[in-house]
């Protein structure tokens, strides 16, 4: 639900540096001037209720940050049979100066995980736009004991990056999901991963390379 998102910029101080785009003739192209827009399509997923999400864009237009408060994963003890995976898709409709295209370029999560051992758990993502046949995948895999925060980053290389259409809008889908296995672990035990936090400070940030579109 398009009310459950808010749009600011508080968390900018958490975002890296550009990445500029490349040039055809060889040169970059720094982010443009001009303010981007992010407004939320939809927003749905057992990992993020109406209300516990949060989207903010930097004041350099090199990222924006998507913020959970109640995405949480869990096997174990009395925890509830469907659990185990939790998702989340957001589905965003990116404004962007007239001249430019984009592309997520890095990405990277975070939260924290209990796992028992032999427990184990996944995050996983997957990005693609609105019609588009390319989407991008990217896993990553934790492995009990384990009781500590966690942190996983998407890196696309410059030539497998998948650029927004110029000329025409096409919303961005980000699709998440966060699935805890117990595997060998005692059933009485309970492991769990997070992708959230209490005090809002554990975001995820999506890193933004420009390009200027053929004619500009």
């Amino acid at each position: 639900m398009a009310s459950g998102l808010l749009l600011g910029g508080a968390v900018a101080a958490l975002l890296t540096a550009a990445i500029p785009a490349h040039n055809p003739s060889g040169g970059f192209v720094d982010p443009p001037p001009d303010k981007i827009v992010i407004n939320i399509a939809t927003v749905n997923g057992s990992g993020c209720p109406a209300g516990t999400a949060a989207v903010a864009v930097s004041e350099d237009n090199t990222a924006f940050t998507v913020t959970y408060s109640d995405y949480l994963a869990q096997v174990g003890g009395n925890s509830d049979p469907t659990a185990f995976r939790k998702n989340c898709q957001l589905n965003l409709i990116v404004h962007v100066p007239s001249g430019f295209t984009y592309a997520i370029a890095e990405a990277d999560y975070r939260g924290f995980a209990s796992l028992q051992s032999g427990a184990s758990a996944v995050q996983r993502a997957s990005y693609y736009f609105q019609g588009s046949s390319q989407t991008v995948f990217k896993t990553h895999p934790f492995s009990g004991a384990l009781n500590d925060n966690w942190q996983a980053t998407d890196t696309t290389d410059w030539a497998q990056l998948v650029w927004a259409p110029c000329g025409v809008q096409r919303n961005f889908n980000i699709n998440t999901e966060i699935r805890v296995n117990a595997g060998t672990s005692s059933p009485s035990k309970v492991s769990f991963m997070t992708m959230d936090s209490t005090d809002g400070d554990i975001s995820t940030i999506y890193h933004m390379a420009w390009k200027e579109c053929p004619g500009k």
